[in-house]
């Protein structure tokens, strides 16, 4: 059997120690912000597992349009889609933030997302959580996240990543998730035709700006010849000048275009 898991959720959620427990080995690096898809697989309990890790749905450092590109690559490493989507929610209080971060999952997966969706709850200490006690005294929000997932939740406790019963459990879950979707993938069809739609006109406007910065650096190049032929200055230094200038015009033109792309971007997301 395989299976095709996408870790989200907001950053410092414990999504990159949750694949790491799951595989049972490092593959993904939990002391730093994931800020790319990162992908890794292993063959446990007699399937053929592959994780996606995605980049914090809170990494302020990110630009919100940057954010649901990476998540969009992320999809395209599970292809043809993940088989579930697992939303990662630290043991706890159940934030502002984190309803945030399950907002920003619907807005960026789509409401038929919540059909391949489970909640994993993490927690980094020895001591074993009492679930059903939480899940009593969560609250109405993370109760009504429960509904749209039909209750379906698992608790992994990434301190005691050798207990490996806590993950057969897990991957149980998500293959009764399967069953119950007929084996099928996620796939938001919208969601990915906007994705091509944002890297066309990526490739467009690439182009555009990579024919401006020919001519410009043709331009200057054209100026230091005649500088070079009426010997105003040294040629070496001339020559100097203009391998400087032309740096300069290629790292303005890259910071150009890095900006108007943010900004084509955003207004499309």
């Amino acid at each position: 059997m395989q299976g095709q898991l996408v870790l989200v959720g907001k950053t410092g959620s414990g999504k990159s120690s949750s694949g790491n427990t799951i595989l049972g080995r490092d593959a993904f690096s939990a002391a730093v912000i994931t800020r790319q898809c990162c992908k890794a697989s292993g063959e446990l309990f007699d399937r053929n597992v592959t994780i996606v890790d995605t980049p914090g749905l809170f990494d302020t450092s990110l630009p919100k349009h940057t954010i649901k590109r990476e998540i969009s690559k992320c999809i395209n490493m599970s292809a043809p889609g993940p088989h579930a989507i697992l939303l990662v929610i630290k043991v706890g209080p159940f934030t502002n933030e984190e309803q945030d971060a399950v907002k920003q999952v619907e807005e960026i997966f789509g409401e038929d997302a919540w059909k391949y969706t489970m909640i994993l709850f993490t927690q980094e200490d020895e001591t074993k959580v009492d679930m059903e006690t939480q899940l009593q005294e969560a609250g109405p929000e993370l109760e009504k996240i429960l509904r749209k997932v039909n209750n379906r939740h698992s608790v992994l406790n990434n301190r005691r990543a050798d207990d490996r019963s806590q993950v057969l459990e897990l991957l149980e879950k998500v293959d009764k998730m399967v069953a119950e979707n007929e084996g099928k993938h996620y796939s938001n069809y919208t969601f990915l035709q906007v994705v091509e739609m944002l890297e066309k006109r990526e490739l467009e406007l690439k182009v555009f700006y990579e024919k401006e910065l020919k001519e410009k650096v043709k331009a200057v190049e054209q100026r230091y010849e005649q500088m070079l032929k009426s010997a105003q200055l040294d040629q070496a230094d001339l020559k100097r000048r203009l391998q400087s200038e032309i740096q300069e015009v290629n790292r303005f033109f890259e910071v150009l275009i890095r900006h108007r792309l943010g900004k084509k971007i955003n207004n499309y997301i």
